[in-house]
C-alpha cells in the first residue's frame, strides 16, 4: 500500500462510524490499520442493513484498506494478544465508553507499558469526565445537545430539526485522523506519544463555531434568542425541477437580476447593501423563488451562468454519481470484493503529487487475517493453533474462504 503514511501501524479497537471512518482515512493514506474485532458479530455495522453476501455497504464504506483480527477480549490472553500487537504499532485507537479500556486490560497504562511511544486515542460521545460522560451515545443525541438541530431549524423558536446524516459520526472520524496525524508529526520531533482525546460533542460545537455561534462570540452581547434566519432553504423550484443560487457580492446580486429580468431590485433600498439583502432575505428569496418557478432549471442555469452568478442543478444521490464534474474528478471509483461483489464507492477525497495511493484493498471478512498478522507479530503456527483452540482468536483464511 502506498501512501504519505506507509510505514505507520494502527491497531483499532473502534467500531461504528467515528472510529472506523478515522483509521480508514489513514489506511487510505497508506497506514497498516489492524482491525481487532470481536468474534461473534465483529463491529457493528457488519450486522447493518443493505448487505450482500453477509457483507454490509456500511461495514466496507468504512473499513476498507484494513486487516481483521477477531480476538475474543474475555477469553484468558486475549490482552495479551492485542498488547503483543501494540508492541510495534504507532497509534491505538478505541471509542469505548470512558472507563471500558481500563476494566478490559488495553487502558492507556497498559499499552503504554509495552509501547512507550504509541499514540493512544480515546473518542467518545460526550467527553470522558461530566454528567453525561458514560451515558450511551447516538448521533441524535449529540446533535440536540450541541444546538445543531436549533441551528438546522433556523431559529430558537422553530422546531428543532435532525441534520438527514450522521454529521457527529463522521465529522469526528474527519477530525480524530487529524488529530492522529498531528500527534504523529509531534512525535517525529519530540519522540514523545501522548493521549490523543475527543469527542462527538466536541468535535460537532467546535464545527459550528465557525459559522453558526457568531450571536454568542462577544460575551456580553449575546440576544436572548438566536435571530430567525430564512424561512426557505437556498433551493428552488423551477418549472421542471430544483437548482440552487447563491448571490453574495454585489456583483452576483447584479448578475442575478440581470438574468431574472428585474433590474427593478437593484433600487429597492431593502436590497441595496449585502447588509440589507441579509436582513430582508425572506423577501429576497420568495421574489426570487416566484421568478424561478416560470422557466425551466436548464434555461435558468444557462442564464445564470452567463450572468457568472453561482448556480448548479439539485441532484438525487444517483444523478450526482454520473455528473460530468465528478466523472472528471475520478470522485466516483468501482473496484471488486471478493465476497460482496462489484462496488461502487468515493475515492479518498485527498490526492498527493509525491506519494500517490494505490487503490483499495476491500474490507476484510471478520478474522479475515488472524494468522496472517499474528505470523507477523511473531507467533509460530503451534501457537496460533493453540490460541484458536483456546477460543482466544478464530477467523484466519480457512475460515475467511467458508
Amino acid at each position: 500500500m502506498a501512501g504519505p503514511l506507509t510505514g505507520f501501524r494502527i491497531i483499532d479497537m473502534t467500531s461504528q462510524i467515528s472510529g472506523p471512518l478515522a483509521t480508514m482515512i489513514l489506511a487510505d493514506q497508506g497506514a497498516e490499520v489492524i482491525k481487532v474485532e470481536n468474534p461473534s458479530i465483529g463491529d457493528h455495522t457488519r450486522t447493518a442493513a443493505e448487505q450482500r453476501n453477509g457483507m454490509s455497504a456500511s461495514f466496507v464504506n468504512n473499513n476498507r484498506n484494513k486487516t481483521s483480527i477477531a480476538v475474543d477480549m474475555k477469553a484468558d490472553g486475549a490482552v495479551d494478544v492485542v498488547l503483543h500487537l501494540c508492541r510495534d504499532a504507532d497509534v491505538f485507537i478505541q471509542n469505548f465508553r470512558p472507563g471500558v479500556t481500563d476494566r478490559m486490560g488495553v487502558g492507556e497504562a497498559a499499552v503504554r507499558a509495552v509501547a512507550p511511544g504509541i499514540v493512544y486515542v480515546s473518542i467518545s460521545g460526550f467527553g470522558h469526565e461530566g454528567p453525561l460522560s458514560h451515558k450511551p451515545v447516538f448521533d441524535p443525541l449529540v446533535q440536540a445537545l450541541s444546538g445543531l438541530t436549533s441551528v438546522q431549524a433556523g431559529s430558537d423558536e422553530a422546531r428543532p430539526r435532525l441534520v438527514r446524516t450522521i454529521v457527529p459520526d463522521k465529522l469526528t472520524g474527519i477530525t480524530a485522523s487529524q488529530a492522529i496525524t498531528a500527534a504523529l508529526l509531534a512525535r517525529e520531533r519530540t519522540g514523545k506519544g501522548q493521549h490523543v482525546h475527543l469527542s462527538m460533542l466536541d468535535s460537532i460545537v467546535a464545527f459550528l463555531w465557525s459559522s453558526d455561534m457568531n450571536s454568542s462570540t462577544f460575551v456580553g452581547d449575546e440576544p436572548a434568542t438566536e435571530p430567525a434566519q430564512s424561512e426557505i432553504d437556498l433551493i428552488y423550484e423551477t418549472a421542471d425541477g430544483y437548482i440552487t443560487v447563491a448571490a453574495m457580492t454585489d456583483k452576483q446580486w447584479y448578475g442575478l437580476t440581470e438574468a431574472l429580468e428585474r433590474l427593478e431590485w437593484r433600487d429597492d433600498p431593502r436590497f441595496s447593501t449585502p447588509a440589507g439583502r441579509q436582513k430582508n432575505v425572506n423577501d429576497r428569496l420568495n421574489m426570487t423563488q416566484e421568478v424561478l418557478r416560470t422557466r425551466a432549471s436548464a434555461e435558468w442555469l444557462e442564464r445564470l451562468e452567463k450572468a457568472d452568478v453561482p448556480c448548479v442543478p439539485v441532484l438525487t444521490r444517483r444523478e450526482m454519481i454520473h455528473h460530468p464534474q465528478v466523472e472528471a474528478n475520478g470522485l466516483v471509483i468501482e473496484t471488486e470484493h471478493p465476497v460482496a461483489g462489484p462496488l461502487r464507492q468515493a475515492r479518498a477525497a485527498a490526492s498527493f503529487s509525491e506519494t500517490p495511493v494505490d487503490l483499495p484493498r476491500p474490507a476484510p471478512v471478520l478474522g479475515e487475517q488472524t494468522d496472517e498478522i499474528l505470523a507477523a507479530a511473531g507467533y509460530t503456527t503451534a501457537e496460533i493453533e493453540g490460541l484458536k483452540a483456546s477460543g482466544v482468536v478464530s477467523g484466519g483464511l480457512a475460515a475467511a474462504a467458508e
